[in-house]
């Protein structure tokens, strides 16, 4: 399988959100490396481990432009130099708060209320790189499940790689893989315990990152972080 990349949003590196999401799943994205893993007290570091191995892969993250193949005609570089330019036009913003909430049996950190700016660097991020994708095969539609699919999310996944885009974007950041019924509640005590102070906290959203993963099965890593600095408009003569 080539290369694939992600536009994400992740929390500057000096951030405790970050150092606990990070610690969660037990990988830095910033780093590339394998950090010491957090794990609740009642359930053992093996087990943790095998709970949140599949968003260890991806690192600790929120989906803007989700894993893609880079179309023939583009380049890493050029993809590099496009998010590049991309963040320096965009105001940063805050997120007034994160929620653990749990989402098809997987837990993850939501916003507690809509943000209309979130929504809208969402939507402006997947039509700005678009153009970088490699068109879906038929092969990787049908592993996303179509027939569980709405039918304008099956159409997002066939125009944009994608199915949770625009109307069906929701802003999450997850924490584990899916959780029996039986452990959820536990689970979660320990997520709020671990995450509590953080989560009184605007989360600064400041920036997006290219993410790569360098083969196929391999942790995506950050490519490059590129913050948000709108440039000044020229004065008129």
């Amino acid at each position: 399988m080539p290369t694939r990349y992600a536009v994400y949003y992740v929390p500057a590196p000096d951030t405790a959100l970050w150092r606990f999401g990070s610690a969660v799943l037990g990988h830095d994205a910033y780093t590339g490396e394998a950090v010491p893993q957090w794990h609740p007290e009642d359930i053992a570091a093996e087990t943790w481990h095998e709970m949140t191995a599949d968003p260890r892969l991806y690192g600790f993250h929120a989906t803007l432009k989700a894993p893609f193949e880079l179309a023939s005609s583009e380049t890493e570089a050029g993809l590099a130099e496009a998010v590049a330019e991309f963040a320096a036009n965009v105001a940063p913003f805050a997120i007034p708060r994160l929620a653990i909430c749990q989402i098809d049996r997987f837990f993850a950190l939501l916003q507690s209320e809509p943000v209309a700016e979130l929504d809208a660097l969402a939507g402006s991020v997947v039509k700005a790189f678009d153009r970088f994708r490699s068109p879906m095969t038929e092969a990787e539609i049908e592993r996303r499940n179509p027939d569980a699919l709405s039918a304008e999310e099956f159409r997002n996944l066939c125009q944009w790689g994608y199915p949770y885009v625009f109307d069906t974007f929701r802003f999450h950041m997850t924490l584990t893989g899916r959780v029996a019924a039986g452990e959820a509640p536990r689970v979660r005590a320990a997520l709020d315990e671990v995450f509590g102070a953080v989560l009184t906290e605007p989360v600064a959203v400041d920036g997006v990152a290219l993410f790569v993963e360098p083969e196929a099965g391999a942790p995506f890593t950050i490519h490059s972080w590129c913050g948000f600095e709108p440039r000044r408009q020229r004065k008129s003569a």
